[in-house]
């Protein structure tokens, strides 16, 4: 009896704990497509969920980091969603291919056309990000998410070392150190290059030997053939002895 009472008690214990700790899942959040590497480029998607069941959510806005500004973002087009690029001037500008940018990318909204997001559902919004600043080890994007009640919820907190995480917090891209991939790459083409050339003769190895043996065989047989040719004659000559002396 004691026992099954443990159990009932421990089952609503972690059932109250998956409660509890669903909503924290429920965040938007940013996730890179591929490794986000310091001073490279890589595809975003910030992952909205609805968090209601009595309304949807029909509009995003995410902010850009100012410190860090990106030269380069571009949002891939959504069907149902409408898609507003906001600029702002630069107080220093970046230095990008050997050109001085202005200005920056400092919002991206998202407003839905239809519906919007669901309860229930959510929507990924995927952007092209870059160059990736190397001064830094991540870059935070404060994002607004509306409602089709008008409820705004700001996913604008930050998290500090050492305490709970906030309810709503922001939007963080964890950015990696930038790897030596070129100096990869150029190993694997002398790589490549080296195989190609081993091959190469290897083949040329393999047909001359080829040849060789082709060379040896036809002189085997010209041999041969002369010898047959010499007997057949020196046999037509013995053979004409004898009738004459017959």
């Amino acid at each position: 009896m004691k026992a099954s009472r443990l159990a009932a008690a421990g089952a609503v214990a972690g059932s109250a704990v998956l409660v509890l700790s669903a909503p924290a899942f429920a965040h938007v959040t940013v996730q890179p497509e591929s490794t986000p590497a310091k001073g490279g480029y890589t595809v975003v998607d910030f992952k909205v969920p609805n968090e209601r069941d009595n309304a949807s959510t029909t509009k995003l806005e995410v902010n850009f980091p100012t410190d860090h500004p990106l030269a380069s973002v571009m949002p891939e087009p959504i069907q149902g969603w409408k898609i507003e690029v906001t600029k702002s001037k630069l107080a220093k500008p970046l230095e990008m291919h050997g050109e001085k940018i202005s200005e920056a990318v400092t919002k991206v909204t998202w407003t839905a056309d239809g519906k919007g997001i669901q309860p229930g559902y959510f929507q990924k919004f995927p952007v092209s990000i870059g160059a990736l600043p190397e001064d830094t080890d991540q870059l935070v994007f404060k994002a607004l998410q509306t409602y089709s009640n008008n409820e705004v919820v700001r996913w604008i907190e930050l998290q500090k070392d050492g305490q709970a995480e906030p309810e709503n917090p922001a939007p963080v891209l964890e950015l990696a150190t930038a790897s030596s991939t070129d100096d990869h790459h150029g190993s694997g083409a002398k790589d490549a290059s080296s195989d190609s050339k081993a091959a190469a003769q290897n083949t040329a190895a393999d047909t001359s030997a080829e040849n060789g043996g082709s060379d040896t065989t036809a002189r085997v047989l010209g041999v041969v053939g002369i010898v047959v040719g010499v007997a057949g004659v020196a046999y037509g000559v013995l053979a004409g002895r004898r009738r004459t002396t017959a």
